[in-house]
């Protein structure tokens, strides 16, 4: 798939598209059934599937601080949007200047004349251009004026919910894993390189690697997980822990990975992924190094359990 972060980055012989338009956060399942229409339209008439998103949440821009938290880091919503054998991936800086551009503009000089779109798809109640005035009414109007086609698909549901990044994001916040990785079609995952910390884990027998904190993938309510660790191409069999450690010290939020039965491996400076599979317990502060060592183990043996071990 190929990456372009501005519309000027792109070939002057990009030929005809197929462009889908969004925010794209999580990649769920409402996104791959997106995903998947581009795809087959775009062979079906010999079109580029071409995604259209930008690099922070519109809000971040236009309501500084009221932005949700990202689901997914910009590396892995590429690696999910390529995944669906999509040909192109754009990426629009969602500045001031983009935000007052008007929906008629927006269609004008981005969709047609830069990307030469034949084919426009998008989710349900899609809004588009200056103070969200762009309406799919809008936007069919202007298809037929400049000689694309348009498509709003209907939500996407499970179990009569729609699908959306919000209630991806709600599930994360109650530490239903499983419930998550409903709504994505896979487990969710936080990728990020390990740190030096505290090293107080290695001290009471458990060393933990210490994911820095401007990790991908967001992380869930604080408490212990039982997953998976990849790392080098291996899976290896992990208690995750999301939190302040504030047994010991208290320090900014991260996630914290113990590998089962591993205390010979050197992590630093490597980057791993952690996949959630399921919530064992919420965070708890200890009185001491006993307790905590004796929870530890509890927690260790519902993950082997979990995991199947």
């Amino acid at each position: 798939m190929l990456s372009f972060n501005s519309l000027d980055a792109l070939p002057n012989d990009i030929g005809d598209t197929a462009v889908t338009i969004g925010k794209f956060d999580a990649i769920h399942l409402g996104h791959r059934f997106l995903l998947n229409d581009l795809v087959e339209s775009a062979e079906e008439h010999a079109l580029s599937a071409v995604v259209l998103t930008f690099d922070r949440h519109p809000l971040n821009t236009l309501q500084p601080g009221s932005a949700p938290q990202s689901i997914l880091g910009k590396h892995q919503k590429s690696f999910h949007i390529a995944e669906a054998g999509v040909d192109a991936l754009v990426t629009l800086e969602f500045d001031e200047a983009l935000s007052h551009l008007s929906p008629e503009d927006f269609v004008k000089s981005i969709l047609v004349d830069k990307l030469h779109a034949k084919y426009v798809v998008v989710g349900q109640g899609f809004r588009f251009g200056a103070n969200g005035e762009g309406t799919c009414e809008l936007m069919a109007q202007l298809a037929t004026e400049h000689g694309f086609k348009f498509k709003e698909l209907p939500a996407y549901e499970i179990d009569g919910q729609v699908v959306s990044a919000t209630l991806v994001r709600e599930k994360l916040d109650a530490g239903d894993i499983g419930g998550a990785a409903r709504l994505l079609g896979r487990p969710h995952v936080t990728t990020g390189k390990v740190e030096h910390g505290l090293k107080i884990g290695r001290t009471i027998g458990f060393p933990t690697a210490n994911i820095a904190r401007d990790c991908e993938g967001y992380l869930p309510l604080d408490g212990v997980y039982a997953g998976w660790m990849f790392v080098d191409g291996d899976r290896l069999p992990t208690a995750i822990s999301i939190g302040i450690n504030e047994t010991f010290q208290a320090v900014p939020r991260l996630a914290e990975a113990f590998v089962l039965d591993r205390t010979d491996l050197d992590l630093y400076e490597k980057v791993v992924s952690l996949e959630y599979v399921s919530f064992i317990r919420k965070a708890a502060k200890f009185n001491g190094v006993d307790d905590l060592v004796e929870e530890i183990n509890r927690d260790i043996a519902k993950i082997r359990v979990v995991l199947e071990l």
